[in-house]
């Protein structure tokens, strides 16, 4: 009978291992059964060299021994006795198999891009039973792991993998996470471990010093960057140009003020891409035009609306003003003038200054389209027997359609007539109209000359007269000396006719019925100052004597004119 029979085993794959049968007092043939089939006969085990039996024959001991257990081992092993036809009981050898060395796939260094979640991938093959994962991080077991098992071709061993999401928000670059796979053949399992390294395009800091600076001064640019993978290469560019000359992380430059709207760009690259940051600098600088006013051209009565834009920095004040008036018209870009009248026309000046900076201005004119506007001397002077000029200045938008120069009967617009001759010349302020007179004579000092001109809104006239060159108000006429001295010797005429009379009627006081007639005399005399003439034609001066003296003892004397065929 059996002394030892063999038990249920469960072993390693690896290890030895060794069923025991023992049956004393028998010695006969003993068969080693696996799985129903018998290995050999007797001791000797041809074709299982992994396989020996071993023990006392003479004691009856036949224990199978196996060396470094397979997986081909796993099986249901029997000891039979031929000859006392003894069979022991069936005995399972169950062979574990440990996983092989887990795989975390991409490792060691797992690489993500900053923001994107981590999925990590390990699996263990080959194991019997299938193993278990798990993934460690800081010494703590992180759930939430997917798993999956799958049968190999032979049917016994299994491979497991495990699927481990990591959010971004719960990775760090740095950390280590270890994926560990047991089964029963390894109880503590086997593990294998990634690094995680999260790249990221390059963190890119601009630093300007110094600032605020003033226009013309020299400013220095720092361009610090963090970036993994390392940063490979810096460019420079200024409002979207490169600037080729500079390749490092640090730029100088004098500024001036375009720096202020223009920024200066500094962009960063690493194997992921680039980073691109800006600065503008606050450049302090005087005013500069954005948006130059314009000239215009309007109607009589409609609005005038300018617009002038200025930058600087720190911020301008902007003023308008009519060039020669110090009233301020407008504080604001735009300056609007309501019905404009032609005295508005003119130069308007846009001021800006820029407090402890500068100031700068830009002038423009307003033309009022309107009737025409003559200025003249409304008296010119000329030598008689010479040649003598009368002038006027039309001031005209739109420029005159005509000009004309009127005198008596006589209208004459270009060219020559007998003595007169009209030329006219444009200027840059308006229209400079001349009427020439060839051998001057009197009554050219009498006559009164028109000058007018139209355009399409209206008209003007100007009335303007000629003087003898010499004939100043200081220096009186002949006709005017001779009146005066014809004047005053009849005036003594008079006085001595009259102290006469006095004495006669004295001494014949007495004398009754002896009356002397007396006779009233009147005697005007009239000079016509040439002078008074300019300012009213029909002003004459006029003296009066009154005498009381016998008719036919006055005399009475016509003065002559000063010139031949005056009054």
């Amino acid at each position: 009978m059996f002394a030892q029979q063999p038990q249920d085993l469960v072993v390693v794959a690896g290890q030895p291992v060794t069923l025991p049968c023992s049956i004393p007092g028998y010695h006969g043939v003993v068969l080693w059964i696996k799985d129903g089939l018998a290995l050999g006969v007797g001791r000797e085990l041809i074709g299982y060299p992994r396989y020996a039996v071993i023990g006392d024959h003479g004691s009856g001991e036949h224990h199978l021994h196996i060396q470094r257990v397979e997986l081909m081992d796993d099986a249901v092993f029997e000891c039979q006795a031929i000859q006392a036809a003894m069979r022991s009981r069936p005995a399972r050898l169950t062979v574990l198999v440990p996983p092989d060395d887990p795989v975390i796939i991409g490792g060691p260094v797992v690489s993500l891009r900053a923001g994107d979640p981590l999925n990590l991938t390990c699996h263990a093959d080959n194991a019997k039973p299938a193993a278990s994962i798990i993934w460690i991080r800081n010494g703590e077991v992180l759930n939430g792991a997917k798993y999956s098992k799958a049968f190999l071709r032979d049917g016994r061993r299994e491979s497991t993998v495990s699927n481990l999401y990591i959010s971004a928000s719960n990775i760090e670059t740095g950390q280590i996470i270890f994926c560990r796979a047991s089964n029963k053949a390894v109880p503590n399992g086997k593990e294998t471990s990634v690094t995680i390294d999260i790249q990221h395009l390059p963190l890119v800091n601009l630093s300007v010093e110094p600032q605020p600076v003033l226009e013309g001064n020299l400013v220095k640019f720092h361009c610090s960057a963090k970036a993994n993978p390392a940063v490979t290469q810096y460019k420079w560019a200024k409002g979207g140009s490169m600037i080729k000359e500079v390749s490092g992380d640090t730029y100088e430059v004098i500024v001036d003020h375009s720096f202020f709207t223009e920024p200066v760009s500094c962009e960063v690259t690493n194997p992921l891409g680039s980073t691109n940051i800006s600065r503008n600098v606050d450049v302090y600088f005087g005013p500069r035009m954005a948006a130059e006013p314009q000239s215009l051209q309007v109607d009589l009565g409609s609005d005038a609306v300018f617009n002038c834009a200025w930058t600087g920095n720190p911020s301008l004040t902007i003023v308008w003003m009519k060039r020669g008036s110090g009233v301020v018209l407008s504080n604001e870009n735009i300056l609007t003038l309501k019905s404009v009248r032609q005295e508005d026309a003119g130069k308007y000046v846009c001021r800006a200054v820029v407090p402890r900076v500068g100031a700068a201005e830009k002038e423009v004119s307003l033309t009022v389209n309107g009737p025409p506007t003559i200025s003249s001397t409304q008296t010119h002077q000329a030598p008689h027997g010479e040649k003598g000029q009368i002038k006027c200045f039309i001031r005209s938008t739109p420029p005159p359609d005509r000009i004309a120069w009127s005198w008596k009967e006589t209208v004459l617009e270009s060219g020559t007539s007998g003595r007169y001759t009209v030329e006219t010349v444009s200027t840059e302020d308006g229209v400079l109209s001349t009427l020439t007179m060839s051998n001057i004579v009197p009554a050219d000092f009498q006559t009164i000359y028109n000058c007018t001109a139209w355009n399409s809104f209206g008209s003007d006239t100007e009335i303007i007269r000629l003087k003898e060159q010499g004939g100043s108000q200081d220096s009186l006429p002949v006709a005017v000396i001779i009146g005066v001295a014809v004047g005053a010797f009849v005036a003594f005429i008079v006085l001595m006719g009259t102290i006469g009379a006095f004495c006669c009627t004295r001494s014949q006081r007495n004398l009754k019925g002896v009356v002397s007639a007396k006779n009233d005399i009147r005697v005007e005399i009239v000079h016509k100052d040439h002078n008074a003439a300019r300012e009213n034609e029909d002003h004459s001066a006029m003296k009066h004597i009154n005498v009381r003296t016998p008719l036919a003892s006055m005399p009475i004397f016509s003065p002559q004119p000063a010139f031949p065929g005056r009054t």
